[in-house]
């Protein structure tokens, strides 16, 4: 049973990239429908900053782009992939559209700051923190000029409200990252 487990299903790494890059893709776009919103702020609570940050922390830094690049892509040709059944290039210039383009570049970083050497689990879980800092930032920079509010309003709206629920995802994403990461490295070679 042990060899059997061990034995790879697909042995091309060419394409088991491109499934991991849909998968997350798909990930990304399911967990936009779980949806918690609050009266105080037009945005709501996602599962999407997880599996954006796994994209791109199990993916590696163009993968994880890809994947986020992708979700985006589907969402600006009329797919309703983002949160409340969105799609187009006029949801991007809604309040939630920084958000989005912060998964893009939080992916990025994710890769690029787990590239190297294996870290420890506070390393991690600081690397995944300092990503899903930048998701909140984008958004909170587009909550100001869309909205035409001052930074201090922004943050109030985009910012202060995700603080704790985003910690524990990004928890648990360092849970799961150090549970599969060398197998799904070894499987995308």
């Amino acid at each position: 049973m042990e060899l059997i487990m061990q034995k790879e299903l697909i042995s091309s790494k060419q394409l088991c990239r491109w499934l991991a890059v849909g998968a997350f893709i798909v990930l990304t776009t399911l967990s936009a429908f779980v949806r918690i919103p609050l009266p105080f702020t037009p945005v709501p609570v996602t599962l999407q900053t997880f599996f954006v940050l796994l994209s791109g922390a199990l993916l590696g830094r163009k993968l994880g782009l890809m994947a986020q690049g992708g979700y985006m892509f589907l969402g600006l040709t009329g797919q309703q992939v983002f949160t409340g059944l969105g799609s187009g290039s006029i949801y991007l210039l809604g309040p939630t559209g920084g958000y989005i383009v912060g998964f893009i570049l939080a992916a990025y970083i994710c890769g690029k700051f787990l590239a190297k050497a294996q870290s420890s689990w506070t390393a991690v879980f600081i690397k995944l923190l300092a990503a899903d800092f930048i998701i909140l930032f984008s958004g909170t920079l587009w909550l100001k000029i869309s909205l035409a509010c001052s930074f201090t309003q922004a943050l109030a709206l985009g910012f202060a409200p995700f603080i704790l629920t985003d910690i524990f995802k990004v928890f648990l994403a360092t849970v799961v990252y150090q549970k599969i990461s060398a197998r799904i490295k070894t499987v995308l070679g």
